[in-house]
């Protein structure tokens, strides 16, 4: 770790996470999430349905694209170049929610625009995550895996922060209200900082060395070789019972990021300002807690972070589903995403203590996006519906619980040898 250049590129990595971090933060989490139950769509019940639809169609594209993907480039090289193509998919898609008017003629465009933003968003962070099992020393993988988490988190704290007191509380350019043009300006901005601190990681991190081919060649080999692989998951019964468990406890948390903020809206009754607040008060959590936990991701391994971080995740979330003062809701919320950082980036630094083969990295962390998205459809849907036939947003955040108490009996089985030979 004393490398000058390795520290660099470790850092440019890091930056990229806080670059993109934004995204998930501002659009699916916080204010395009309620904005669009609150003022786009005919009301929030209908409006949390949609969302959740438009959200399990980005999953299940998601979970399609993502492990062919990967095998191609694991073939074909040129890493860079797809993780700067699916990137600026997302960065256009976000600029585009300019466009996104507080009326129900803007539903469809809207939810076009935050569908192709989160495939361009997911499917980066393949190619992304690949660069880890490079860039970091085996005994530094949970370690850096957490900072980069951890600098996700800041990012989205710092963009919160600028939307909040320069667009929404103070409007400082005196845009349009009566259209949300206040609101809608989060779609650009969050397009430019994605765009100017994903920079770093083009310009000072290392390629992905492979030999490059043809991209014909590239698809054939990689198809030939992901069903190779995919032949071969239930033989490696580690990599299997994980990438299972990973599927349904990565369901639960991809569905409170995309629901927290309307649930907290719609609720408890929390007002555009109040959300916001909310996002940097939880998201100042979760940055903490993935940060802290990286130590303990390296000294206890990943798997004991998870599985610990996850009962406390069902330990904290049960009472929320049941409060009704939303000051209480608020500090047992803050409790909660202690442990959501955790979750994350021990789930990430597990993966790449799986891999044996980093010629394939990008292959196995496409599967491992896959894993992520299968199912994705499933949490966003039944919330949907759960939400709908009860009438209650309460009730359809309550199925996220079954998705970490079964995904924590998956992950139970699982062995992983580390070079000190913990498990």
């Amino acid at each position: 770790m004393r490398n000058h250049k390795a520290i660099i590129s470790i850092a440019a990595w890091c930056l990229y996470d806080w670059a993109s971090s934004s995204f998930a933060i501002i659009v699916t989490t916080f204010i395009f999430a309620t904005y669009f139950t609150t003022k786009v769509a005919s009301d929030h019940i209908v409006g949390t349905y949609q969302w959740a639809n438009a959200i399990a169609l980005a999953g299940a594209i998601i979970a399609l694209a993502s492990p062919i993907l990967g095998a191609i480039a694991d073939r074909g090289g040129h890493h860079k170049q797809w993780l700067f193509f699916f990137s600026w998919l997302c960065i256009i898609s976000t600029a585009l929610l300019w466009f996104s008017y507080p009326h129900p003629r803007s539903v469809y465009f809207t939810l076009t625009c935050v569908v192709f933003g989160t495939i361009g968003l997911e499917v980066a962070l393949v190619f992304y995550n690949a660069f880890l099992t490079y860039i970091a020393p085996r005994n530094y993988v949970g370690r850096i895996s957490g900072w980069g988490w951890g600098c996700g988190y800041l990012g989205g704290i710092v963009a919160l922060l600028i939307t909040l007191f320069v667009f929404v509380k103070n409007n400082i350019f005196s845009l349009d209200a009566s259209t949300a043009a206040q609101i809608r300006i989060c779609g650009p901005f969050v397009a430019i900082w994605y765009a100017l601190f994903s920079l770093p990681l083009f310009f000072l991190v290392p390629s992905i060395s492979h030999t490059a081919r043809p991209l014909l060649q590239a698809v054939r080999a990689g198809w030939q070789e992901l069903r190779s692989t995919l032949k071969k998951i239930p033989q490696e019964k580690n990599v299997f019972l994980y990438l299972v468990a990973h599927m349904v406890y990565a369901d639960g948390l991809n569905t409170l990021f995309a629901f927290g903020g309307i649930y907290a809206a719609g609720t408890y009754g929390l007002s555009f300002e109040e959300v916001l607040i909310f996002g940097i008060t939880m998201n100042t959590t979760a940055g903490l807690g993935a940060i802290l936990f990286a130590w303990v991701d390296d000294y206890f391994s990943s798997k004991r972070t998870i599985i610990i971080s996850l009962i406390c995740l069902i330990i904290f979330g049960i009472p929320i589903l049941f409060l009704h003062d939303k000051y209480i809701f608020w500090g047992v919320a803050l409790l909660l995403c202690l442990f959501v950082g955790p979750v994350q980036s021990a789930s990430r630094s597990l993966m790449a203590h799986l891999i044996s083969n980093k010629e394939i990295s990008t292959e196995w962390f496409g599967l491992y996006s896959l894993s992520g998205r299968i199912t994705a459809f499933m949490g966003p849907w039944l919330l949907g519906l759960m939400t709908m036939l009860f009438n209650s947003q309460r009730v359809g955040m309550a199925t996220i619980m079954v998705f970490f108490v079964i995904g924590m009996i998956l992950l139970l089985p699982v062995r992983v040898f580390y070079d000190r030979d913990l498990a």
